[in-house]
């Protein structure tokens, strides 16, 4: 096997190249951030909601899944 050359120039695919001027750059991560003068009665209100689904979340069971087996369901015919 020979060996591999560090300084080999890269092949440029003409139609990408052709067409890059059309592409738009996108954004990676979009900046949110939440007005940071609320009046007290929505800050409140905000802190209340974010208690209400996190404790939803931490007591909220899934209902198990119902498996039917093709030889139950056979039989039940």
């Amino acid at each position: 096997m020979g060996k591999k050359k560090k300084n080999k120039a890269k092949r440029v695919n003409p139609k990408r190249e052709r067409y890059s001027k059309f592409r738009k750059e996108k954004p990676s991560a979009l900046a949110f951030a939440p007005p940071e003068n609320l009046p007290e009665e929505s800050v409140q209100q905000r802190r209340l909601d974010e208690q209400k689904v996190e404790s939803f979340w931490r007591h909220y069971r899934r209902p198990a899944e119902r498996f039917v087996r093709d030889r139950d369901a056979k039989s039940k015919r």
